[in-house]
């Protein structure tokens, strides 16, 4: 993990972590956790979080989670305080607020967190009023992944984040259910999941099922997955009526609980840039992430972007006028069409990368 205990500044008795969402980005959070808990294995951390975020990490060690659903909107903000203020007690602050989400609604949130520090992002990354409710940034470094930009909370701290490490809480009830989907054999399983919670990041459905049937020709197995959605199925559906060779359909059937442990079991993960993306990555399965509304070196899968389709460039001169390298750091393209400039060569190109860096492919590698 991080830098050794015995070299790290003295702790704070508590810090407050605020990232209510999404599943991508507190799956970036939890690395930023075990650099706390290493430098400081005793110190109080409350994580305020959103409800299905809590659902895929509840049970992390060490981290008492509060949750906060924005539908409650202000009256939930104080009812936040006030359980808040019931668990700090004789203290009635944290230490340190580590405010993690410039969303105008997170900024609001932040204010009902009683804490002395308050550290938040630097000004380049701020937005809605975010520096209003913090007293100190992290370092100002452009160009980096959304990972390392939350890792670096740590610095105002006197910590560097030094090792990136996930270690998601899975249970085995999780696993069990996961192996029991299909044979635990020499077979290697490409695993889809074709929905993002941004549509205007997903790719046509009949191009997902052209490369599903490629791999299906070279001997693969192919599995869907998703959530419950209205999106997700129909999505599922065009994919199989689009298929020339069998699928295994788990739309909508796992938990968040069990989605680490479905996508831990793959040997490759295609996905638009989505939460199952960076679960997958934390969970050492490779990902062909179809990048070109986002940027994969920023939120594509933090370990490995080797097998990524990335059309970021080709978007930007197509619909702002200009190269990435002129936009600003974080520039989302999401206009319509704009994941058709990914062709299914190019997914197929990124599949056959993939291959030939693993030619002896077996199931065995995720049991």
């Amino acid at each position: 993990m991080s830098a050794a205990s015995s070299s790290a500044p003295p702790a704070p008795a508590s810090i407050c972590l605020l990232r209510l969402s999404a599943l991508g980005d507190v799956t970036h959070v939890v690395p930023l956790v075990r650099t706390l808990q290493a430098a400081w294995p005793h110190v109080r951390l409350t994580w305020v979080i959103g409800k299905g975020e809590h659902r895929l990490l509840a049970g992390l060690p060490g981290v008492d989670f509060v949750e906060y659903d924005k539908k409650t909107g202000v009256a939930g903000m104080r009812a936040l305080r006030g359980e808040l203020r019931e668990r700090l007690g004789a203290a009635k602050r944290f230490d340190v607020l580590l405010q993690m989400q410039v969303a105008a609604r997170a900024n609001l949130l932040s204010a009902f967190i009683p804490a002395r520090r308050r550290v938040g992002y630097d000004r380049s990354r701020s937005k809605d009023l975010h520096g209003v409710f913090i007293n100190e940034r992290i370092p100002d470094r452009p160009g980096i992944h959304v990972l390392d930009a939350i890792g670096s909370f740590c610095e105002p701290l006197g910590l560097r984040q030094e090792r990136v490490i996930w270690d998601l809480p899975v249970p085995d009830d999780a696993r069990e259910w996961a192996r029991a989907q299909w044979p635990q054999d020499d077979v290697p399983t490409l695993l889809i999941s074709p929905c993002s919670s941004h549509v205007l990041r997903n790719w046509p459905a009949d191009r997902l099922a052209a490369v599903a049937d490629h791999a299906a020709e070279r001997g693969w197995r192919v599995v869907l997955c998703g959530g419950r959605s209205d999106l997700e199925r129909a999505t599922g559906d065009a994919i199989l009526s689009a298929m020339a060779h069998p699928a295994l359909d788990l739309i909508g059937k796992d938990t968040l609980k069990q989605l680490p442990a479905l996508l831990e079991r793959g040997q490759l993960l295609m996905t638009p840039d989505s939460g199952p993306m960076h679960i997958a990555n934390a969970m050492g399965t490779k990902v062909l992430g179809l990048h070109a509304a986002s940027n994969p070196a920023r939120s594509g899968p933090y370990s490995d972007r080797r097998y990524c389709v990335d059309r970021y460039d080709d978007a930007a001169r197509r619909y702002l006028g200009k190269p990435a390298s002129e936009l600003r750091w974080g520039t989302k393209i999401e206009h319509a069409g704009v994941m058709d400039l990914i062709t299914v060569d190019d997914a197929i190109a990124a599949f056959k990368r993939y291959c030939a860096d693993h030619p002896i492919v077996s199931s065995q590698e995720n049991p």
